[in-house]
Parts: C-alpha cells; structure tokens; sequence
C-alpha cells in the first residue's frame, strides 16, 4: 500500500460543513514519490434508519427538500428517504432514536445496527452508519416533520414495503442509503 504523508491541510471553506485541500506526498510501488493534492468535504458522520412493520408490510420513509440534487437536474428538489441525521457528539444509536423522533414522530426502541458504509469516499470524509428498526403505531409520539430550528420541513411517509421497492425501479427513490435499507430488508425477509 501507498505511505501516505499529509504536507499541508488548508481550509477553503467553513460556512455549513468543512472543505479542506489536502496536499501530501505518497511513494508508489515502483520506490517514486509523489506530491498531490485532494480536496475532503468534511461534514462529520451520520447515522441512517430504515423503520419497518412487519404485521403492516410497511416502511416509514421521509420526503424533503434536498439543494444539490435541486442544482443537479431534480426538478422539485425533493428526495424520499431514510430518516437520517449527523452524529454530532453522539454516539451512532442515540443519534438515530433521536433522529427518528424528530423527522417521523416514532420513538423507537430496539435498533439494530447492519453495517456502516463510505457513501462518496472520493470527496465526502463521512461514514455512515445504518440501522433497521421495528416500529408500531402506539410508537408515534408526534406528528414529526424535523426541527423548526433547523428549518427542516421533512414529510412523513407510511409506505406499503413492496410499492417502496418499485419506487427505486421508477426512480422515485434514488437517494443511496433508502436504495441499500430497502434491499437489505428485502434479501434479509424482514418484511414477508
């Protein structure tokens, strides 16, 4: 493997998240040395939840507004998701419970963490962490739909497991981490 030696780390942006230049030196197979430069958005880590019944056959995903898919071509910026959120200080499963209250209204109990994931390893330093959850009605504690703080103004949905799986095959869902939650439950039978 190549030895990596960091020269310099400048920071080209503070304003949401961190976007830093990264030069350093790496020694190639053959013994020659390169400098190079990268530049990492860093945005810390975050933590991912698929919320599943299995008595209903549903899913609770979230609908909300998303700029850089709006900038990319989605014509009304609005992307269906996994309830997710950053980690901040906290611990990956205590973010998730607290996620999943505050975007879906569900104050979920047993969370079981899958695997965790580099989603875009090429430009992005978050890894993110991925669970799958149990929920029921008498879970709801609130109508949820994101902070008001924090301007979130995130709809809930209560999908039928199978339409959400056709949602990904019209591109309906085209947002990773829902794509790979959705599979998972489907190759693991967790909802039959």
């Amino acid at each position: 493997m190549n030895n990596i030696k960091i020269l310099k780390k400048e920071i080209l942006s503070d304003n949401w998240y961190t976007l830093n230049k990264i030069t350093y030196q790496t020694t190639q197979g053959d013994g020659s040395v390169l400098e190079l430069s990268r530049e990492a958005y860093d945005r810390g880590n975050g933590a991912t939840v698929l919320l599943y019944n299995t008595n209903s056959k549903t899913v609770i995903l979230t609908r909300q507004f998303r700029m850089p898919t709006y900038i990319n071509g989605n014509p009304s910026g609005l992307l269906i998701e996994c309830c997710a959120g950053l980690l901040d200080k906290n611990n990956a499963e205590d973010c998730i419970r607290r996620e999943t209250e505050e975007e879906t209204g569900y104050q979920i109990t047993n969370v079981k963490k899958v695997f965790e994931a580099y989603m875009s390893p090429g430009s992005v330093t978050e890894i993110l962490y991925f669970f799958i959850a149990e929920y029921t009605k008498d879970m709801k504690v609130s109508n949820g739909g994101g902070l008001d703080e924090e301007h979130e103004n995130i709809e809930v949905l209560e999908l039928p497991f199978t339409e959400s799986l056709q949602m990904i095959n019209t591109g309906e869902i085209k947002d990773a981490k829902t794509i790979i939650l959705l599979q998972y439950a489907q190759i693991n039978s967790l909802i039959s």
